[in-house]
């Protein structure tokens, strides 16, 4: 499932519903109707649909723009996407991205159990060399992981914070196999 990540000051104009599109500067992999995991600080706190996407320069942003994406007025949309992009100009190409929240989490799941279905990757991590027949590369990822404890510390000894995604594909094909195998399922 895709998702749309946003800082943690969101997190009550979202779930109050007062935060319903984002502005961004990327072109979103998204499309109408698609579900989404709306994350915020760290947790997954619910799921919500794409109602509509549209690209837009930043000068002809609206008052109505600003409304739908929790501001008070255009002024205050623009200064804060210039937080978040610094060399934002009047006539960069930006894409609103309007959702509905559906579904509301009881209680918040950590951005990162979100991968395994509520299941830490630690569990994970124990799970699969206990269980299976990994790939040589794939064991000894796993077995650094839980050596040190930490998907960080892992990518730092791997080169850098950006191998992280190396670790979190080694956990998520493990836990896909203890799934297949019925080792494990879905706590969320």
């Amino acid at each position: 499932m895709r998702h749309l990540e946003f800082d943690g000051r969101y997190t009550r104009a979202i779930l109050e519903e007062k935060k319903r599109a984002t502005v961004r500067r990327r072109k979103p992999n998204l499309r109408r109707g698609d579900e989404i995991l709306i994350h915020v600080g760290g947790y997954v706190i619910g799921r919500a649909i794409v109602e509509d996407i549209e690209g837009r320069r930043v000068c002809e942003l609206t008052d109505s723009d600003a409304f739908l994406d929790g501001f008070s007025s255009r002024e205050e949309l623009i200064e804060a996407l210039k937080k978040h992009y610094w060399n934002l100009s009047d006539f960069d190409t930006v894409y609103i991205i309007h959702f509905r929240l559906t579904e509301r989490f009881e209680k918040p799941v950590m951005s990162s159990d979100y991968a395994y279905e509520g299941n830490s990757p630690l569990e994970v991590a124990e799970m699969a060399l206990r269980y299976l027949a990994l790939p040589e590369e794939d064991r000894e990822l796993i077995k650094l992981f839980l050596q040190t404890g930490s998907l960080r510390k892992v990518a730092y000894r791997l080169g850098g914070l950006h191998k992280r995604r190396k670790i979190r594909e080694a956990l998520k094909r493990a836990y896909m196999e203890l799934k297949k195998e019925g080792l494990m399922g879905p706590k969320t």
